[in-house]
């Protein structure tokens, strides 16, 4: 952290126009001497450690200030950023303090964020998980549930958050269409989202034959190697510029 060798990379959210709305922000670290490390090979340590706290505080900052420079420009005013919350960023007694002092000492429009959480970090106690996501929309930050359908929770527990957002599991994008099981699955994650008034984005979208599928089935927010990976900003910024997606 004090040599600044974290980066933030941004994978592209696409609409069913082809056009991108938003990004999902990924923390890599670039080492001196072993190149580029994976969230997968870093993040564990640092929340076995506890320094995914202020490590999770810096990406915060670093996204803010972000969306600032975006914020000045005509065409970037209007995206979307997501950024992952760890369980123990959201367990911290001070989160909802922290997150809050973030936006305003930046000072951008907290609706430009999406705080995505996962089941099994929220639903242990749920009154306390309820009480700190409202804290923070009514700032007008938004939620989102990543990995959805991986999760062991009940759809009554599900129904109590106040999401904005379900992100279905890349798991069952990847079989369908060919797969009837995995394909059911969508339908009904799609459907259960869109009846409760929830935003439905579609992770590990990788071939035109699955785009094809979730536009057929009423959902239209996509995330995947189709779009884009994810990638430093500055070349987020030239595909965001000369986005021509072919549907």
């Amino acid at each position: 952290m004090s040599r600044q060798q974290f980066e933030l990379y941004y994978q592209p959210q696409v609409n069913s126009t082809g056009r991108i709305v938003g990004a999902e922000v990924l923390l890599r670290w670039q080492h001196p001497v072993h190149g580029m490390i994976l969230p997968d090979d870093f993040i564990p340590i640092a929340e076995e450690t506890g320094l995914i706290i202020p490590i999770g505080l810096q990406v915060m900052k670093s996204v803010c200030r972000q969306l600032k420079i975006w914020g000045n420009g005509p065409l970037k005013d209007n995206l979307h950023l997501s950024v992952n919350i760890s369980a123990c960023q959201f367990q911290q007694e001070d989160f909802v303090k922290k997150i809050i002092n973030v936006f305003e000492s930046v000072d951008i429009n907290p609706a430009r964020i999406t705080l995505e959480i996962t089941e099994s970090m929220v639903l242990g106690n749920i009154s306390e998980t309820i009480k700190k996501m409202q804290a923070l929309k009514k700032k007008g930050i938004k939620f989102a549930m990543d990995d959805f359908g991986t999760g062991h929770s009940s759809l009554s527990s599900l129904k109590k958050l106040p999401l904005d957002q379900i992100k279905i599991d890349q798991s069952f994008i990847h079989d369908i269409p060919e797969n009837n099981d995995a394909a059911v699955i969508v339908q009904t994650i799609i459907a259960m989202g869109n009846n409760l008034g929830m935003e439905v984005i579609a992770e590990g979208v990788e071939t035109t034959a699955q785009k094809d599928f979730l536009i057929q089935h009423q959902c239209v927010n996509f995330q995947g190697y189709l779009f884009g990976n994810p990638m430093p900003v500055n070349e987020f910024e030239r595909v965001f510029k000369e986005q021509d997606f072919k549907w």
